[in-house]
């Protein structure tokens, strides 16, 4: 079963796919040059030990993301 949710909520360990993006501006185009492109596939990875920021892997690099930015990302999980 498929959940759709956000970037944030994804727990580390996880994949899924890139849906949509609420960002806009400088912010979603920055997001797109790291890679969270729509149909992207992206993994959470380590989560730093204060819960934020957590890194992701996505189009073979890892990016940290603070959960407020991460939450602009719509994510499916298979």
């Amino acid at each position: 079963m498929e959940e759709v949710t956000t970037l944030d909520r994804l727990a580390v360990g996880r994949r899924a796919a890139v849906t949509a993006l609420s960002a806009s501006g400088g912010q979603r185009r920055r997001l797109l040059e790291l890679g969270f492109v729509p149909g992207g596939e992206v993994a959470a990875v380590q989560e730093s030990p204060w819960g934020d920021p957590v890194a992701y892997a996505v189009c073979g690099a890892v990016i940290a993301l603070r959960r407020v930015d991460a939450g602009q990302i719509a994510v499916r999980i298979s």
